[in-house]
């Protein structure tokens, strides 16, 4: 049974609970019509704070995730998982909750109806408040919770949360946070009761408060240590995120709000706190962990660069689509695109754990339009080239490059990297022979013939070759018969005769089995006869024009059960599905392979490739059709 308030009253409206601000904005409306008092604009002032606040959360939040500012200063080293993510989703109740509170309180104490805009006074007599109230008040009731019974049906749900976030702020029960709405909002009422009170004091008070709090769980150390040193009693006055993250790891110590000089009062002070706090800060300007792998991502379009874990971290932790509310950002999506354009570096955005090893994504701040630009080919190869050779200091061990970034016509799949620097510790690899085995694996042993459009590619020549072997007749659709018949003469004598080169879609007017490795029209998709099922390795997918037909999704694997930290999607992949030449590049970590994979695909390798990455626990994808066995 369900502890007495320990649940919202609202969980079960999802999105709706959002309509208990209505009667808010319906006493604002109203408002304009009546005189335009405290009284009658009180609501409006909840409004706002609650707008507020809600951001200074986002904003803190994004700041938290930023890893290419705040890897070398965090305090817990793992990711943010999904599980936490949902775990926090509503992290926000305690808005809602905390405006019925400010406007029920308000109407029952007897607040001056016209409070000014200003007062020295209240300033000064809400610190009194805060500090000889709040504080100790807070320290008390904290202890309390920690408690058996209550920490057990109240408060351990604020510290299930394996790494502090801003949000993990605003993640506990409804008891919890009605004993913190009392010490946000004694101080204010005080103030206002004894005649000091003022609009900008509340305001303040209240954004003071959250922004500190979003402080001790942000889980980045921002404050140096050398300012306790030259004024050694602030460390009593203010706590930091290593002081509060203590409190989350070392339950026992550290109740404090924001005054560690109650702990010290109370004895329940950890003996590291201050000591933690100097190493961690000392060393933020070393360079902390080095990843084991690097996936060297870049962005699709304007819309999609949106889907990052430090933009909104919810809706990074879900598969990409266009999401009409995020549409009023695209234009500061835009002028960010030219200024990254502009000059940028290859920054690092997401990381998981897997066998013991750190593996990170750096994204080159490039969008895919600009890879078919002529002028931006040396700027892009440039950058890709810094971050290879930034791998190679560091001492990354493998880096794998996303689709465009290895793209044949700009850097040779990678080739041009590993022959400019012969010496490269840092494995490159492309990915692309478990891409190659990941397609082949869903095409059925019955097979006798397939249509495959960007047959002359890096993937398109390893699955003709492959299939050939197969005895599959491959229509292989190119005008260049140069290329073709350098193909065909890759594959052996007996096998030449089941690579036959076609110029024409309509010559796959009966087949049935389309593999698209280069982009086609929904008319060029009209000649595919009904049934016909699209197997695709072509960025950005295919439009899925034909209902009488099937498509499948881009190449993937799911990773490992036992992968960590892992909160967020990568383009439009489920959790935990990643594309399969970022798939490739852990595989060659994992396996530990000593060569570069660039260049053309060793299509011998394609089943050694696709048996170690089923070993490993790498588990194909496909929303359209059982795998097969290859």
């Amino acid at each position: 049974m369900v502890a007495p308030l320990s649940a919202w009253p609202w969980e079960n409206l999802g999105a709706f609970k959002y309509l208990l601000y209505g009667p808010f904005l319906g006493k604002v409306l109203f408002s304009r019509l009546q005189d335009n008092s405290m009284t009658e604009t009180w609501c409006l002032h909840v409004l706002i704070l609650c707008a507020l606040r809600g951001f200074i959360y986002q904003l803190c939040t994004s700041f938290s995730n930023m890893l290419f500012l705040t890897r070398n200063r965090r305090i817990l080293q793992q990711g943010v998982d999904f599980k936490q993510i949902d775990q926090e989703w509503d992290w926000d109740n305690f808005l809602i909750l905390q405006a019925l509170i400010a406007t029920l309180a308000f109407y029952m104490f007897p607040i001056p109806a016209n409070l000014p805009v200003w007062s020295t006074r209240g300033f000064i007599a809400i610190i009194i408040l805060h500090v000889l109230v709040s504080e100790p008040l807070y320290y008390w009731a904290h202890k309390c919770f920690h408690g058996s019974y209550l920490f057990t049906h109240y408060h351990s749900l604020h510290h299930s949360s394996p790494v502090p976030q801003p949000f993990t702020a605003g993640n506990s029960t409804l008891l919890d946070h009605v004993v913190l709405a009392a010490v946000t909002w004694i101080p204010i009422l005080g103030t206002c009761l004894i005649g000091c009170g003022s609009i900008s004091m509340i305001y303040c008070y209240v954004l003071l408060f959250d922004l500190l709090r979003c402080l001790g769980h942000c889980n980045v150390e921002i404050i140096p240590h050398q300012i306790f040193e030259i004024f050694p009693l602030l460390r009593y006055l203010i706590y930091t995120p290593t002081y509060h993250s203590l409190h989350h790891r070392e339950m026992g110590s550290n109740y404090c709000l924001f005054m560690p000089l109650y702990d010290a009062l109370g004895n329940t002070l950890n003996s590291k706190s201050w000591e933690l706090h100097r190493k961690i800060s000392l060393s933020s300007g070393e360079i902390g962990r080095v990843p084991d792998f690097v996936f060297l991502a870049h962005v699709v379009d304007i819309t999609s660069s949106m889907h990052v874990p430090f933009v909104f971290r919810s809706i990074a932790s879900m598969p990409f689509t266009t999401r009409l509310f995020m549409v009023p950002l695209w234009p500061i999506a835009f002028v960010v695109m030219l200024v990254m354009w502009a000059k940028a570096k290859t920054f690092s955005i997401s990381f998981y754990n897997l066998r013991g090893r750190l593996h990170q994504t750096w994204i080159v701040p490039r969008h895919g339009f600009q890879y078919f630009l002529p002028f931006a080919a040396e700027g892009i190869n440039n950058q890709i080239e810094e971050a290879i050779l930034r791998a190679d200091r560091l001492g990354v061990k493998v880096i794998s490059l996303a689709a465009l970034n290895k793209n044949e016509a700009l850097n040779g799949g990678g080739t041009l990297f590993v022959n400019k620097h012969e010496n490269l510790k840092v494995r490159v690899v492309h990915g692309n022979t478990l891409t190659a085995a990941v397609i082949l694996s869903e095409i059925h042993q019955d097979i006798g013939e397939v249509f495959l459009t960007g047959a002359t590619s890096k993937l398109g020549r390893a699955i003709a070759l492959y299939l050939c072997r197969r005895r599959v007749r491959v229509l292989m659709l190119t005008l260049s018969t140069e290329r073709f018949l350098k193909i065909q003469k890759e594959a052996p004598t007996d096998y030449q005769k089941y690579l036959v080169q076609v110029t024409k879609y309509q010559a796959a007017k009966n087949c049935k089995t389309w593999i698209v490795g280069k982009w086609i029209t929904p008319r060029e998709q009209s000649w595919a006869p009904s049934g016909t099922h699209f197997h695709q390795f072509v960025v950005p997918p295919i439009f899925a024009f034909r209902r009488d037909c099937t498509y499948g999704d881009l190449a993937a694997m799911r990773l490992p059960d036992d992968v960590e930290g892992l909160g967020c999607c990568e383009y439009t992949m489920d959790r935990g599905v990643v594309h399969a030449c970022h798939a490739g590049g852990v595989l060659h970590s994992l396996e530990g392979w000593t060569h570069h994979e660039v260049g053309a695909i060793d299509v011998d390798r394609i089943d050694l490739v696709w048996k170690a990455a089923l070993k490993h626990g790498l588990k194909p994808v496909s929303s359209t059709r059982k795998q097969v066995q290859m």
